[in-house]
């Protein structure tokens, strides 16, 4: 339905749209008739926790918050943070002629703009505004031409948000039980977590392998130029005939996987080499074949976030955190999308600035057309590129930073997509000679030359292999034809090992996600931020490595849940859920079958125990396996073994390695740094742990107080204390606490001596008082070394201070200005190179809260499993980028004055109408205040909650 022209003339229309940020774009593209707000995110969602569940409900409801026995009836509550929010938009509302719901085109989307509907209840005309840029001709085309809601799109996503509700509520409990406290599980987070998981088991079980082989430096004897080099090298191929091996013909256990091949060892290489010495070869063939490589097709969500990590150093999140605000702000379409579809406009638009910028020449004939490859690709949708009818060029965007960098890779993207194909040449040479003990030795090189760039010229893919040469590198090999006489400058043996696996950075785990079908692209960044805060995942460089506790979950997911984690059945779920925003399946049914199994009800669950194994119907009972917790040994789960009777363990305190058993003779146990990688957790590593000294050391006695002094590794870090007698009292007023001291950090718990320990706990030292006889004490505080005169502390330069200061020392340092600046900046730890979107330096410092990663205007805190030792420039840049694009921290706000006693609300109930009118204004932002208090402390309680009870939205 179209807008009234009586509304068009003089009415007000209220629209809603998520954030902000696109409210406050939008606005300026709408006339003064138009309201523009925020719902900002979702206002309602299911409940995170029992207390949040209206007091009708009972038993299983107020746990899941669906009704499982009414048709899944899910029980929407307007989260805490939102009733302000919707308070307004009421308001708004009773104001206004007609609604616009202008929420995003995809069917989370679809969800708020019915989720605010069911809530405002409007009784004005109500429309579906879409659309897929925010330029201004786009936004008035959609006021002109809304639509109805989707129902479908609803009915999915409603049914994806009560399935990831009972899949995280029901799992997540199992892990609380069996593995640890607070943990989660979800239907996407934790296959994701399986596949990292798995690829470490393929590094442990991984067994390297050596191989040589000979490499040659062929001369033809003429003057070079770049289009004929004098000289090329090339790499043994065969020897009489049969293939040389190479790391490809291995095995993951380090054998060869056929036996036709020849493996050469270093003794043979190296004889080889040494009779090949005064050979003489010729070029036994010369093949050319056409070259030609076609453009890539234009960004879809995935493949951007593969790409911003390969080039610019981004993590999925951060990426779409960039794109979010270019949308936002009108620079790009939408950028959630599984369609690599461009529109006649676009296209347009990008073949106008091929020819504007690079020529006719590089202009196809005809336009390229690129088909939504994507199963269930959602083709409402375009491919993400630069919005607007004429792209502009990056710098005529004004964009600064990480939104310049990443715009700058959709724009190019998108004009190489609309350019013609790369050509050139492949040329493969083979050279051949009879070595002096009579082999036969061919040599074998290849190259390639591009004769005309294409789309090159404005674009290259990046590569998830570092080591992996890009489309445009040419290799060029010198003019040579068969029978041509070559010289054997220099023939070297060559040592290589096989190389475990990669582990999967985020770029690679989202391909591979998609490759599988697993999940829904667009939530991905979402997944991988979840598996890290969740410590089941965390990164060394780029890499993801498993954490030991991951190890855990997963093996008891597959013992006993193997369906909820496997592959296919994941999959296949994600059809099923097409299938219901295609309106060709029923939700209900449907998540009756998930839910209590094929019968489709409690009373009807036969066989439904089989669904964690089995391998019939996808759709088991998920009930039925919950319930039944009784097979799952704990301990077993949690325990791996490592060899030589050492066994690695999973425990609610972190992960340890044991050998024997507890309480009798020869049992050892330590733990294992928690940052430690599983595949690092190697026989001799194990046993160099349990070699270490484990438990107190005992320093000796002081000779005052008679007590044993003892030294510790604590979960803060070393330190040294004293054992009290038993009948020490430890409570009441006659309380004693031991003395206790952390070391310093140029001391060691294996060399600490009694008398080192003494001194540390003879701390605070009385240095002396000053003139007016205030006393002046050094301490060592969390900070660092100090000294502190009353409520006046200066800080220290070194830990040895806290002994040797003087009194004359500590005056002076007193008698200097109180320094309210930082303290004299600290080298930096260590240099990592020049960051790509800032271009300033960046480098590794200490900071009060320990290392971190800066280049001078961003600062970040290097995560677990980042170390300064190991850090690499590209993961320095990740993090900077990460930070970037969470903006500046919010500052907090102040607290709201204390509410008056009830006197004097008494008194103030006496006070006239005006006096209270006057008081509510002067209140305003008093209550803002409190309400933002009120929402932080609701927000920290709806995370305790989603932490004790279920998992994140996959």
């Amino acid at each position: 339905m179209s807008p009234t022209s009586e509304t068009a003339q003089g009415g007000r229309r209220l629209v809603i749209v998520e954030s902000p940020a696109k409210a406050k774009t939008i606005k300026g593209y709408l006339g003064p008739g138009y309201v523009v707000e925020a719902s900002v995110g979702h206002i309602r969602d299911l409940p995170s926790g029992a207390a949040e569940v209206p007091e009708k409900y009972t038993g299983e409801v107020r746990r899941l918050g669906v009704d499982v026995d009414h048709d899944f009836q899910p029980i929407y509550v307007v989260n805490a943070d939102k009733k302000a929010q919707v308070r307004k938009l009421k308001e708004l509302l009773a104001e206004s002629d007609e609604l616009f719901l202008a929420t995003d085109e995809d069917r989370e989307g679809e969800a708020i703009a019915w989720h605010l509907q069911e809530v405002l209840k409007p009784k004005v005309p109500v429309h579906r505004m879409v659309f897929h840029e925010i330029t201004k001709d786009a936004i008035q085309q959609a006021v002109r031409n809304p639509r109805e809601l989707n129902k479908r799109m609803v009915d999915a996503q409603e049914t994806r948000r009560i399935l990831d509700r009972l899949y995280g509520y029901e799992v997540s409990p199992v892990l609380w039980k069996k593995v640890m406290r607070g943990l989660s599980a979800g239907r996407v987070q934790s296959v994701a977590t399986r596949l990292v998981v798995e690829r470490e088991r393929e590094r442990i079980a991984f067994r390297s392998a050596e191989y040589w082989d000979l490499t040659g430096t062929f001369s033809t004897g003429r003057a070079g130029d770049p289009s004929d080099p004098s000289s090329l090298v090339a790499r043994l191929a065969t020897v009489d005939g049969k293939r040389v091996a190479q790391g490809r013909d291995f095995g993951a256990d380090g054998q060869l996987k056929t036996a036709n091949i020849l493996h050469l060892d270093e003794e043979k290489a190296r004889a080889l080499a040494a009779s090949l010495a005064d050979t003489r070869f010729t070029v036994r063939s010369v093949e050319s074949k056409p070259y030609r490589r076609s453009p890539y097709a234009p960004f879809r969500t995935t493949t951007l976030q593969q790409e911003a990590s390969r080039k610019l150093g981004f993590g999925a999140k951060a990426t779409m955190q960039v794109a979010q605000k270019l949308y936002e702000n009108g620079f790009i379409t939408y950028m959630r999308t599984d369609s690599t579809v461009l529109s006649e406009t676009a296209v347009a638009a990008a073949r106008a600035q091929v020819t504007q910028l690079y020529g006719a020449e590089y202009l196809p004939e005809q336009p390229r057309v690129y088909a939504g490859k994507v199963k269930n690709a959602q083709e409402a949708h375009e491919a993400i590129r630069p919005s607007g009818d004429r792209f502009r060029t990056p710098a005529e965007t004004g964009l600064t930073g990480d939104q310049f960098k990443l715009y700058e890779l959709i724009w190019k993207r998108t004009v190489a997509s609309q350019m013609k194909d790369a050509t050139g040449n492949s040329v493969t040479v083979k050279i051949g000679g009879t070595a002096a003990d009579g082999r036969d030795a061919e040599f074998s090189a290849s190259g390639k030359t591009i004769t005309f760039h294409g789309f090159m010229k404005a674009y290259v893919e990046g590569a998830d292999d570092p080591n992996a040469e890009l489309d445009d590198r040419e290799r060029r090999l010198p003019q040579v034809a068969e029978g041509d006489a070559l010289a054997a400058e220099e023939i070297t043996a060559d040592g290589h090992a096989t190389k475990p696996p990669a582990r999967y950075t985020e770029a690679s785990l989202v391909k591979e996600l998609e490759e599988r079908e697993i999940g829904r692209p667009s939530t991905y960044a979402s997944i991988i931020g979840t598996i890290l805060d969740r410590g089941y995942v965390f990164k060394k460089g780029t890499a993801l490595v498993p954490s030991f506790l991951s190890f855990a979950v997963v093996n008891l997911l597959e013992k006993h849940f193997g369906r909820l984690v496997d592959y296919d059945f994941t999959a296949r779920m994600e059809d099923d859920l097409d299938r219901i925003a295609r309106g060709e399946a029923q939700a209900v049914p449907w998540l009756k079958r998930f839910y209590f199994g094929e019968g489709g009800s409690a009373e009807a669950q036969g066989g439904a125990a089989d669904a964690g194994n089995g391998d019939g119907d996808h759709l088991g009972g998920l009930k039925e396996l919950v319930t039944d917790l009784g097979a799952i040994d704990a301990r077993e789960i949690s325990s791996f073994p490592v060899g030589n009777g050492i066994v690695l363990r999973v425990g609610r305190y972190g992960p340890y390695v044991e050998r024997g058993e507890k309480d009798q003779e020869g049992h050892q146990r330590t733990d294992v740094p928690e940052d430690l990688a599983p595949d690092e957790l190697t026989v001799e590593y194990a046993e160099e742990l349990l070699a270490k000294p484990s438990g107190d050391f005992e320093l000796g006695k002081d000779p005052v107080s008679g007590n044993m002094i003892v030294a510790k590794d604590g979960r803060y870090g070393p330190y040294v204390t004293e054992i009290l007698p038993e009948d020490t009292p430890k409570t009441g007023k006659n309380a004693v606490k031991p003395r206790t001291a952390s070391l310093f950090k140029s001391m060691s718990i294996d060399t600490v001596t009694l008398e080192e320990a003494l001194k540390l706990m003879s701390l605070p030292r009385v240095v002396g008082t000053d003139p007016e006889g205030v006393e002046i004490t050094a301490q060592n505080g969390r900070y660092g070394p100090y000294l502190k005169k009353g409520t006046d502390s200066r800080s220290l330069t070194s830990e040895d201070q806290l002994f040797t200061i003087t009194l004359e020392e500590a005056l002076a340092i007193y008698a200097q200005p109180k320094q309210r600046g930082r303290a004299a900046a600290k080298p930096p730890l260590k240099e990592l190179g020049t960051d790509p979107v800032s271009e300033k330096p960046v480098v590794v410092k200490d900071g009060r809260f320990g290392p971190y990663v800066t280049d001078g205007e961003t600062n970040a805190t290097l995560r677990t499993g980042d170390s300064v030792e190991t850090i690499t420039p590209e993961r320095g840049y990740e993090l900077l980028a990460e930070k970037r694009a969470k903006g500046p921290a919010k500052k907090t706000a102040k607290k709201a004055p204390a509410k008056k006693t009830a006197a004097k609300k008494t008194a103030a109930k006496k006070t006239t109408t005006t006096a209270k009118k006057t008081a509510a204004k002067k209140t305003t932002a008093a209550k803002t205040t409190t309400a933002k208090t009120a929402t932080k402390t609701a927000a920290k309680k709806t995370t305790a909650a989603k932490k004790t009870a279920g998992a994140p939205s996959e």
